[in-house]
């Protein structure tokens, strides 16, 4: 009796040492995968061969990155490629009898393949598994457009929505001023780092002409777009609200000064410039044609005539065409207040 109860404790013990050793191996695989993602998308394992147990209701539902990245990364590897027949007759029977079942398992078969996609963009600093959600709703498109009469297999066609996805969300996300308006500024912004790596260019910095000139020649834009693009990918976004100091109450928009005229202002001075060409419009019919012709030529041009052209334009003296300038004006001055003070403006 005793030697059956220290067996039986020696047996619980070896197995509770071997479920540990279990659970420590898949928490390092887990883990490893999260830094990798590699290693988990391209090393099938046992149970990638298995069959996925049903719920009684067709397939499982796919797995969200959102409750734990490294077990999602674990979670998928359990659904298995597909060969190329049965994909084939899967997207048949979803194209044509609108099988759900069948894409749902076209889906879960390529989640491996949105996760390693998406590892290729951590350098964006944002949430992996944002990334990876952005992805399958991208693998799920590629699905519903699927054309397997076309002879190539899912995996090559829904690479391409899978990435544009992807890149459309950095490029909401990265910057709360929209980057990337235009194909060739979107390729600049995703090509950026890659050719500075190719070429050394890893200073901070704004980089050399000859660097600048290079990348620009490589991607075919003008090179005040890749020094733009450079600047705004070394200097992440600031909030205007942050403070100035750790302690302190100062903002950094306090000192922030806007040296253009308000709106109210343009609009007073807008209504007074109107106002005051209305009064000398009003003012010149008054006066005769040589009187407006003398005027207009001395005062009311950016570049005035001299005495002696407007003396051989009228085939008068100097002093004459004077003589006329000062007292057009003077009538003018006379006219302009007579308007102003019928109109009550002064």
């Amino acid at each position: 009796m005793v030697a059956s109860k220290t067996k039986a404790k020696t047996n619980a013990k070896t197995n509770a040492k071997t479920n540990a050793k279990i659970d420590a191996k898949s928490a390092s695989d887990a883990a490893d995968a999260e830094m990798s993602g590699v290693a988990v998308l391209d090393k099938p394992d046992d149970s990638a061969e298995k069959p996925v147990r049903d719920n009684g209701m067709g397939l499982p539902p796919a797995p969200t990155p959102e409750a734990s990245l490294s077990r999602y990364l674990q979670e998928i590897r359990k659904y298995p490629m597909l060969p190329h027949e049965e994909e084939y007759m899967l997207a048949q029977a979803w194209r044509e009898h609108d099988d759900r079942d069948a894409a749902h398992k076209m889906v879960t078969s390529h989640l491996r393949l949105v996760a390693k996609i998406a590892m290729g963009y951590r350098g964006y600093g944002l949430p992996v598994a944002e990334l990876i959600a952005e992805g399958n709703i991208g693998l799920m498109q590629a699905v519903k457009r699927f054309e397997p009469e076309r002879g190539f297999r899912l995996a090559t066609y829904a690479m391409w929505w899978i990435r544009a996805n992807i890149q459309e969300y950095i490029l909401r996300s990265w910057s709360l001023v929209k980057i990337g308006t235009t194909a060739a500024q979107k390729k600049l912004f995703f090509k950026l780092r890659k050719l500075k790596g190719q070429i050394q260019a890893i200073d901070e910095g704004d980089m050399r002409p000859d660097q600048v000139e290079k990348i620009a020649t490589a991607l075919n834009v003008p090179e005040k777009d890749v020094v733009s693009m450079n600047r705004r990918l070394a200097a992440p976004d600031n909030s205007l609200n942050a403070p100035l100091r750790a302690e302190g109450e100062g903002e950094w928009q306090d000192w922030l000064v806007d040296d253009s005229v308000d709106q109210e202002t343009e609009l007073a001075e807008s209504e007074e410039l109107g106002k005051r060409r209305a009064l000398l419009m009003g003012a010149m019919e008054n006066l005769n044609d040589r009187e407006r012709k003398i005027i207009t030529e001395r005062r009311l041009t950016d570049d005035p005539k001299t005495l002696e052209e407007l003396s051989n334009e009228f085939d008068i003296s100097r002093e004459r065409v004077r003589q006329i300038e000062v007292r057009a004006f003077e009538k003018l001055q006379k006219n302009v207040r007579r308007q102003a003070v019928e109109q009550r403006l002064a």
